[in-house]
């Protein structure tokens, strides 16, 4: 039998972070960790009910693989993964249906990037609800005769370097994007692993800033970020001009 610890994310990670470190990750139990209504799902209920920190507060926690589902695919295949994982695993998820993408190849496995679509101007790399807005970013963008790669790293923890050292290579710039503060989370880990790698490229983190987020519904918070796909097509021919 498999356990699943199920409560809304910005609890899940803050309350019960003590016992999630010294009773889960410190003697390495298989325990599958669900945070619900992550992000700024819960609009305008306001910052005490956002989840922008479990990422960078869980990627500090031994033991724990972290991953962020793009769509109801990847949500499916996430959960299968997670059970049969013999680590723990935490799962962050969104509130409202998400689209189903389209992709290169129709699998999933923990620690590996997927392909939604091919670039080579820029890359966006995200996670979870924004791998969607990315993609409309891509549409934008191939209107204005500019490639976009993207990428749905579903898996923060184990981070999949073999794709970001990819996307660095064939790609002119690379944009992180993900529903969590700009500290601490997917951008953080992967300029952190471009840097060590001795890599440089114009690079940009999208996310929310390190302050109490605004009030609004969870798309008009995410827009006021810039995470839309006018925003983020905004960015990209900014970075690479």
């Amino acid at each position: 039998k498999k356990v699943f610890a199920v409560s809304p994310a910005c609890f899940l990670t803050a309350r019960g972070l003590e016992q999630i470190k010294n009773d889960v990750a410190y003697s390495n139990q298989p325990v599958v960790l669900v945070g619900i209504s992550a992000g700024v799902s819960y609009g305008a209920l306001g910052s005490t009910h956002h989840s922008i920190h479990d990422v960078a507060v869980l990627r500090a926690v031994h033991n724990i693989s972290i991953i962020v589902p793009a769509d109801n695919f990847e949500t499916r295949e996430a959960v299968l993964a997670a059970c049969d994982s013999e680590s723990p695993v935490y799962l962050k998820l969104g509130k409202k249906p998400m689209p189903l993408l389209p992709r290169m190849l129709k699998t999933f496995r923990i620690g590996k990037a997927s392909v939604v679509s091919e670039g080579s101007d820029v890359a966006f790399i995200a996670s979870g609800e924004t791998v969607a807005v990315a993609y409309h970013a891509s549409v934008l963008l191939s209107e204005k005769k500019i490639s976009a790669k993207v990428l749905s790293m579903h898996t923060i923890k184990p981070l999949d370097t073999e794709a970001v050292l990819e996307a660095a290579g064939h790609c002119r710039a690379i944009i992180t994007v993900e529903e969590h503060s700009i500290s601490g989370g997917l951008g953080e880990a992967c300029a952190s692993m471009l840097m060590q790698a001795g890599i440089r490229i114009p690079f940009k983190i999208i996310g929310l800033l390190d302050e109490a987020t605004v009030t609004g519904s969870q798309n008009e918070i995410l827009s006021h970020y810039g995470i839309s796909g006018p925003g983020l097509c905004e960015t990209a021919l900014k970075l690479i001009e």
